[in-house]
């Protein structure tokens, strides 16, 4: 399939938070025709994410933090979160514990990796994997609540699973905590560890 793409000119419009570029190449249509096409894509790196939950309890962990995008929409902008971030060099599962302790307070026991999945394909180039970790009592190591030099600010909320299963698509809007969410669930269905 790639042998249908041919680059032909690359423009960087931004380097900031992420990396903007505008991209013309040519595209082979099914029918054997080639297409010149014109994309900006928003590079943010790659990233992962973790459910916190606790078997014994049935109980997750949310992050509730300030999202500017969502703000300029005309909500409020306050999010409720799985912990999440960016790679930063780390593999996947180094940066979710990372990210479960300086976000959430938790030092994660077993982890299992659930999914992987591009948020936005249309123009974002984010790909996430995500996780669901185990956490009780005893793995509380601090407050949590993010890094002050991110202009993180971030409320860690204790939910019952069903309590949060209930809130998607109004307290909860964020894609990869929905996907999850409902992942948990399902693999709670068939019986089995998510």
């Amino acid at each position: 399939m790639r042998d249908r793409v041919r680059i032909v000119s690359e423009e960087v419009l931004s380097r900031n938070w992420g990396v903007l570029k505008r991209t013309s190449f040519d595209f082979q249509r099914r029918n054997g025709e080639w297409q010149r096409q014109v994309r900006e894509t928003y590079d943010r790196g790659p990233a992962a994410a973790v459910l916190l939950h606790s078997p014994a309890t049935d109980k997750v962990i949310l992050v509730r933090q300030f999202r500017f995008p969502v703000y300029v929409t005309g909500r409020d902008g306050f999010m409720l979160e799985v912990c999440a971030g960016l790679l930063d060099g780390d593999d996947p599962e180094t940066c979710v514990r990372r990210e479960a302790e300086e976000e959430a307070g938790y030092r994660i026991g077993e982890l299992r990796h659930a999914f992987r999945v591009d948020m936005s394909p249309g123009s974002v180039i984010e790909t996430i994997d995500c996780f669901v970790g185990n956490y009780d009592a005893a793995s509380r190591v601090s407050g949590g609540g993010g890094l002050h030099a991110e202009g993180e600010d971030i409320e860690v909320v204790e939910l019952g699973f069903a309590e949060a299963l209930g809130m998607i698509g109004n307290e909860i809007m964020d894609a990869k905590t929905i996907l999850l969410l409902q992942h948990l669930a399902l693999q709670q269905a068939r019986g089995g560890k998510a």
